[in-house]
């Protein structure tokens, strides 16, 4: 008979009366290597299991107790004594912990994985849910991005790319090959039928996005959109024999922007050119790399386009995530609140014109 991925091991089972050493100790270890057994068969990726299973086991040595006597309070001085020390935990951290111990506790209370019925015959206890709406971090908007994520807004963005630009002409007309790695900071572009004008660049494969749930990398496609088709004479340019051939790796290296000394650009890399960027165009330190992806979600939604279309664009699995990533300007509010008003002019009712 096949056991359930998950479920009490058959060595537990059966003659329960059989003494075992450091039983306490032996169940712990069987439920974690039981809900490691289970998220592999979910497809889960090795590094969100060990994270995931290292929180529960910092937890269970915080509480010097195991799952059967948990309880709710132990989970707030837990979290009273994470947010306690010299560093102070993102909220981000704090729901990752709370919702993989939210995640445990579900698990070992699944009548189906026979955990309940093992603690009840071995300790004389059951295990619980000790994570609740009231004792957890909530998820709302406001604290989710942090200033470094924000968008941009139209004019630092316009100011960024301009002094990007300004920057690449000076050091070009002045011979200085410091202009090539600014234009810099291939095979996966390819054209879209229905927009010929973009050439080859009217569709970028991404071949490793990050997967949902920690299932790994996962492809997807995203279209050139009219508001952003300025990269397509960008890349052109870039593809040109005075651009990316310059670099001494380039013959050897598959990637579009290929480094100095190796195959590819670094993230880090790229983080030190935006970082300088920034500074030379004069805009707010808070601002980080990661922020020009949050201004790209604003700026779609502000130009009108679906709030779908834009979440797979951006390769998230829920639209809640998208809205995360989206701050609309006031000016932009102002003007959805007077096109509804003269709607509601026009016809009578709140609904859009025909």
């Amino acid at each position: 008979m096949l056991e359930t991925p998950g479920s009490v091991p058959m060595r537990f089972t059966g003659a329960t009366n059989v003494p075992l050493l450091r039983a306490e100790l032996q169940v712990f270890e069987a439920m974690l290597a039981g809900w490691r057994n289970q998220m592999l068969a979910r497809g889960l990726t090795v590094a969100t299991i060990k994270s995931r299973n290292r929180v529960v086991e910092r937890f269970q040595e915080f509480t010097n107790d195991f799952p059967w006597s948990w309880q709710a309070s132990d989970l707030d001085e837990y979290f009273a004594e994470r947010r306690s020390g010299g560093r102070t935990l993102a909220l981000t951290t704090l729901r990752a912990e709370s919702n993989a111990i939210a995640m445990f506790c579900s698990f070992i209370c699944d009548g189906r994985y026979g955990w309940v019925t093992l603690c009840e015959q071995r300790f004389g206890d059951l295990p619980s849910q000790i994570v609740f709406e009231w004792n957890t971090p909530r998820h709302k908007t406001d604290d989710a991005v942090t200033p470094g994520r924000r968008a941009f807004v139209i004019d630092e963005l316009q100011r960024f790319f301009d002094t990007v630009d300004d920057f690449v002409d000076a050091h070009h007309h002045a011979r200085s090959k410091t202009w090539l790695t600014a234009m810099r900071d291939v095979t996966d572009f390819g054209p879209n039928p229905y927009v010929p004008d973009y050439g080859r660049f009217g569709a970028l494969t991404v071949r490793w996005a990050k997967g949902m749930a920690g299932t790994g990398p996962r492809r997807r496609t995203v279209l050139t959109t009219p508001q952003f088709d300025w990269v397509t004479s960008v890349l052109e340019t870039w593809h040109s024999p005075g651009s990316r051939g310059q670099f001494a790796t380039a013959a050897r290296s598959n990637a579009l922007w290929p480094s100095e000394r190796g195959d590819r650009i670094t993230m880090s890399g790229l983080a030190r050119s935006f970082a300088r960027f920034r500074d030379l165009a004069g805009l707010p330190e808070e601002l980080s790399l990661h922020a020009l992806r949050h201004s790209y979600v604003t700026h779609l939604i502000e130009a009108g386009y679906d709030p779908l279309f834009v979440q797979q664009q951006v390769g998230h699995s829920y639209s809640s995530t998208t809205a995360l990533y989206t701050s609309v300007s006031s000016d932009y509010k102002q003007k959805v609140v007077q096109r509804m008003i003269a709607q509601r002019l026009r016809t009578g009712t709140g609904e859009p014109d025909e």
